[in-house]
């Protein structure tokens, strides 16, 4: 597939949406501005949709492919900032929810790369589907066939760097944390690609429809406690206003510290994530009696 062939493709994944993903908000697909966040970890994603390119001496890889018409975007962002998108190898996944994963099969075509993703999320990433809002057709996304299904713990290797897999349900049952090795101003730190914990289109509880799928209570429960004893120098995740991208963005100075390192920002995220988890769960309860 040439890069023309997928713009149109592109466009005509927009107009077939329609309806409700023309109506997120615009930085989801916008332009974004690729940046170089630490020694071989970039960038890559739209304005405000996450996606992260890490280099590698042997090919690189491609953590999440934002939306359904972002694969141009990201194509283009992979080559601004130096490196040819036919060497990515590798491509892993968060969470199959479409502003992650929209991208993905044609990020897959173009590059060639495997993907690997969470035995949990891999029904919804090859039948294109939010997994228990099915018929929501505004949350379809193209299908994409997973090369190799990860386990907790897994890792995945490529040209020195190793990143590892914790699966952190509740988002989406596969919900997938990346932690690997960063080189920060000749420090070695651990960074965290947070997968989320948000309770967005989801259903907690439900009189009628029921959980968006069982257990999914118990899986958010789970992660928070599972997420509170680990930790992580740079964190990352999948919406920039997660990890304040804007705000680092504009705090990248020569000679000034590297504003991605703040060992105390997950355990701040997760406290927030917990509290708002909470107060959603009341309110659906509520709703269900």
């Amino acid at each position: 597939m040439n890069l023309k062939s997928l713009i149109l493709g592109a466009a005509g994944a927009l107009m077939v949406a329609g309806g409700a993903q023309a109506q997120m908000p615009p930085g989801w697909s916008a332009p974004g501005e690729p940046l170089q966040i630490a020694d071989n970890l970039y960038y890559v994603g739209t304005q405000t949709i996450a996606v992260f390119l890490i280099t590698t001496p042997e090919g690189h890889i491609l953590v999440d492919g934002a939306m359904p018409t972002s694969a141009p975007l990201i194509l283009a962002a992979i080559r601004e900032v130096g490196f040819d998108p036919a060497d990515v190898k590798v491509i892993l996944n968060t969470h199959a929810h479409f502003d992650h994963t929209g991208g993905l099969a044609d990020l897959k075509a173009v590059t060639g790369a495997t993907l690997a993703a969470s035995a949990g999320d891999r029904g919804a990433l090859e039948s294109g589907t939010y997994v228990g809002s099915e018929e929501v057709e505004s949350f379809a996304f193209k299908p994409v066939a997973v090369d190799r299904v990860l386990e907790d713990g897994d890792t995945v290797e490529l040209g020195g760097m190793t990143l590892t897999a914790h699966l952190t349900p509740g988002h989406s049952p596969g919900c997938t944390t990346w932690t690997f090795p960063l080189v920060v101003d000749g420090q070695t730190r651990q960074a965290m690609i947070y997968c989320s914990t948000s309770v967005a289109a989801n259903r907690l509880v439900s009189a009628d429809k029921g959980p968006q799928y069982p257990g999914i209570v118990a899986d958010y429960e789970q992660t928070f406690a599972r997420l509170k004893s680990m930790s992580a120098d740079v964190f990352l995740a999948p919406h920039a206003e997660q990890f304040g991208l804007a705000t680092k963005r504009a705090a990248m100075t020569e000679g000034a510290a590297n504003p991605f390192v703040d060992p105390t920002e997950l355990q701040k995220v997760v406290a927030a994530s917990e509290a708002a988890f909470r107060a959603a769960l009341a309110k659906q309860q509520e709703a269900a009696q």
